[in-house]
């Protein structure tokens, strides 16, 4: 068994392709394609950690998303998934109450956060998402 760390599949949305620059002809080669590479890695009796936007369900009259619930990709998916709430995980059907969690491996804590904002500094490594391909960070000094 192995553990997993990712976050920011944004599995059913449109328009993160062209927000992010993501290299798919469309919403359903990204689909498959991200489903396809996570499969190839993860075992079905590995752990994977999401944290977080998982899939992005549609909202009435916005039109980014496709109507698909959580639970359909999930079902896809190898691994046993421990879910981190994203920003976009409010709306999308995924049924997480974690918000951030430390966990402690080979030798050292590990705080799992979805936006860098949140991120522990007491805890030497920290794993975040929400950025994607924007990424910005000041080191701050103690």
């Amino acid at each position: 068994m192995k553990y997993w760390f990712t976050a920011d599949y944004h599995l059913g949305h449109a328009n993160i392709i062209k927000y992010c620059n993501r290299p798919f002809k469309n919403l359903e080669h990204m689909n498959s394609e991200i489903i396809r590479r996570h499969n190839s890695r993860v075992k079905p009796n590995d752990t994977v950690f999401f944290l977080g936007d998982f899939c992005f369900k549609n909202s009435k009259n916005r039109g980014e998303g496709i109507n698909i619930k959580a639970e359909h990709w999930i079902k896809q998916l190898n691994g046993n998934i421990i879910f981190i709430k994203g920003n976009h995980d409010n709306n999308n059907s995924l049924e997480t109450i974690i918000e951030k969690i430390i966990i402690y491996y080979s030798g050292k804590y590990f705080c799992l956060v979805h936006n860098p904002e949140y991120v522990d500094i007491d805890v030497s490594i920290n794993l975040v998402g929400h950025v994607h391909d924007k990424w910005r960070f000041k080191r701050i000094r103690k």
